[in-house]
């Protein structure tokens, strides 16, 4: 099964209430303390290769928890960046994706110049975060550096791959931390596989 955490916004479910959470059993992966432990670790690799002066992007949605933290995280280590934000989804036919993205939130800062910390929920394909680099890099960014909560090489259906990971996985339904089903779950302090039997 696939995990939560794509671009689009996450994962739509169906066949129950759309007002009320869907019933699931969520088992913890990584606690509250385990993701707050790799994010410090994550913000000190990066202020010691990229400085003080940066550009993070976020693509939302299920980043939006992650990067909150990471730029605290980020702070403590004299990071002093701007921050813009984008969103973006996969489209096609059906249910299957056609493997070509389409911007929905586009970022109004301007790039030129700029060291950019880009980062996601989760690589997957890496189809999203290729395109994202590539567009910021064609705009005149001096450097674009990926950095992911979640890493999935097994779903790799292109050569990318991040910069930063905080932890990589297989190819598990997970939520928490800013990653949903349905639009529900993001609130958990932790992430976690849920099943919905």
């Amino acid at each position: 099964m696939s995990g939560a955490g794509d671009s689009s916004g996450g994962n739509t479910g169906g066949g129950f209430d759309a007002t009320k959470r869907p019933p699931g059993t969520v088992d913890v992966m990584y606690s509250a303390a385990e993701i707050g432990a790799r994010v410090g670790t994550l913000a000190a690799d990066i202020a010691d290769t990229l400085g003080p002066d940066i550009m993070v992007v976020a693509v939302l949605k299920g980043s939006f928890v992650f990067t909150a933290d990471l730029l605290r995280a980020l702070h403590h280590f004299g990071v002093h960046p701007r921050i813009d934000f984008m969103t973006l989804s996969s489209y096609g036919t059906g249910t299957e994706s056609s493997g070509k993205v389409a911007i929905t939130r586009d970022i109004s800062d301007d790039v030129r110049g700029a060291k950019i910390l880009l980062i996601d929920d989760i690589l997957e394909s890496g189809r999203t975060l290729a395109f994202a680099r590539e567009l910021l890099q064609d705009r005149g960014a001096a450097l674009v550096q990926l950095c992911v909560l979640l890493d999935k090489p097994e779903k790799r259906k292109i050569d990318v791959n991040a910069d930063y990971v905080g932890f990589s996985i297989g190819d598990s339904f997970v939520v928490g931390y800013g990653l949903d089903y349905a639009h529900y779950y993001r609130e958990l302090p932790y992430i976690g596989t849920i099943s919905t039997d």
